[in-house]
């Protein structure tokens, strides 16, 4: 099926009340090794007149190091009854499962990146990272770092423009 690319605003608001609640699917990597995660935290806007996406990930994660090795990454807004899948990409690493395998996501190649999306979801942003930042915990307000940092795993920040959007169902 051909997909129409869309202006990236197109699908804002659904794209913010899903990441919300259950929260978006954010995967890097490529067709022969790639991870999934959960993520409920970012902003779409833009910046240096592009149009951007900009994802939080814990260094921690195993999803920020296939963000690092491929500067790219697709953001897949779920459909109503992913909740579990949501949840289970969150909470489980893929360090020590394969997520995929697990919950039946099937890959369907980018088509203007080289990272996978997932099939199953209805709206996808596809981006390359174009910057990053590290969070600075002393320029952080102080009730900031003890209630989202209390083990001091600060968050990337990177900045991935939008080069697709589309809605694959």
């Amino acid at each position: 099926m051909e997909v129409k690319n869309l202006n990236f605003t197109h699908y804002l608001r659904k794209t913010l009340e899903m990441m919300d609640d259950p929260g978006l699917l954010l995967l890097s990597g490529n067709a022969n090794e790639s991870n999934v995660m959960t993520i409920g935290w970012g902003t779409i806007g833009i910046i240096w007149g592009k149009p951007i996406f900009c994802v939080l990930v814990r260094p921690s994660r195993y999803t920020d190091s296939f963000i690092k090795k491929y500067n790219e990454f697709t953001v897949n807004v779920p459909l109503p009854g992913m909740e579990k899948i949501a949840l289970y990409c969150g909470t489980v690493s893929g360090r020590n499962y394969n997520k995929f395998k697990e919950k039946n996501i099937t890959l369907l190649p980018g088509k203007k990146v080289k990272c996978p999306t997932i099939k199953e979801c209805d709206i996808v942003y596809e981006c390359r990272v174009i910057h990053k930042n590290s969070i600075v915990p002393a320029d952080l307000i102080p009730e900031i770092s003890p209630k989202y940092y209390p083990k001091g795993d600060y968050h990337t920040v990177y900045f991935g423009e939008i080069l697709a959007v589309y809605k694959q169902s």
